[in-house]
């Protein structure tokens, strides 16, 4: 895989991370407001994207050295 590639996928790694992160921070407040509906939208979103940073550091752990 080029250097380029590789690059990128970890810009975009950290971009999802820092997402991510807002995201849980938002689910969590919403619980802590009581609610539990806006949590529960924002914490399965939060999931989505982690699984997706999961997969992308595979990608750059097996094709990147």
């Amino acid at each position: 895989m080029k250097q380029t590639t590789l690059d990128a996928l970890s810009r975009v790694y950290v971009k999802l991370e820092e997402i991510t992160t807002e995201l849980y921070n938002l689910a969590d407040n919403a619980v802590d407001q009581g609610d539990f509906d806006d949590a529960s939208l924002l914490q399965a979103r939060a999931n989505i994207l982690y699984e997706q940073m999961e997969n992308i550091d595979i990608v750059i752990s097996e094709l990147g050295g």
